[in-house]
């Protein structure tokens, strides 16, 4: 009787942890999606629920963002140059059950799409284009994306080009290019300048041309300055008026 005891009891502990290995805890951002005999039932969690031993399986989803950092891509532009762009990837799950039964990896299958979706994109798009309307290919990028995860369950958020490395000739030819829009924008910025001074001039010149008398007291505020730097030289100019009187005692 004792050996039968005890071999009852061994077989009732089997069947207890038996009964106790479906027991399954699933985090608040995950998500466990079921199989039973092979066929769906579907997401289950978060919290504590129960799986049947051997007739159930399950797989667990993680529900979090997740931050891809697409290497660089050696990319050839639409005007022919040769560019190297990596980028960043903002994608989640949300629907778990497609993530497990529509495609076999979703981290690997998105981060392809993710990969040859860059190259596409950046290919169709000229190097200014890249470089100033940047926003612009990171909107068509998650756009294109995230379709073509979309039937995976798969909601891309975002997607951001981070760097753009340029060949040193290209740099060179651009470094070249801004230096001679610089030199362009100063010397219209020099004659606006000489043309704004010259139309001051002019119509400072027409004010004295009304009053002689005005003419007279500039020449002398003129001799007045050169006396208070200490020259030793003073250069008196002749006023016109006096030409002109020479002229009229001639006749």
């Amino acid at each position: 009787m004792a050996v039968a005891d005890l071999l009852l009891i061994g077989i009732g502990i089997i069947v207890i942890l038996f009964l106790l290995s479906g027991l399954r805890i699933v985090k608040e951002y995950e998500r466990g999606v079921i199989f039973r005999l092979g066929r769906l039932v579907g997401a289950r969690g978060p919290g504590l629920f129960y799986v049947i031993p051997m007739l159930e399986a399950m797989q667990i989803v993680d529900l979090r963002t997740v931050t891809y950092d697409v290497p660089s891509q050696e990319v050839v532009t639409k005007d022919n140059v040769t560019v190297r762009v990596n980028a960043v990837v903002y994608y989640r799950v949300i629907e778990p059950e497609k993530a497990v039964t529509e495609v076999f990896d979703y981290r690997f299958a998105t981060a392809q799409i993710a990969q040859t979706t860059l190259r596409s994109v950046i290919g169709q798009a000229e190097l200014d284009e890249l470089l100033s309307e940047r926003e612009k290919l990171n909107v068509r990028l998650q756009q294109i994306i995230d379709e073509a995860t979309n039937p995976w369950g798969i909601k891309v958020s975002a997607v951001e080009i981070k760097d753009v490395e340029l060949p040193k000739e290209m740099q060179r030819a651009m470094a070249m290019q801004a230096e001679a829009e610089r030199e362009r924008r100063a010397k219209i910025i020099r004659a606006d300048g000489e043309f704004q001074s010259a139309m001051k001039l002019k119509d400072a010149a027409e004010i004295l041309a009304e009053s002689r008398g005005a003419m007279l007291l500039r020449i002398l505020q003129t001799m007045n300055e050169i006396s208070n730097a200490q020259n030793t030289t003073i250069v008196f100019p002749i006023p016109i008026e006096i030409l002109e009187y020479f002229k009229q005692t001639k006749n």
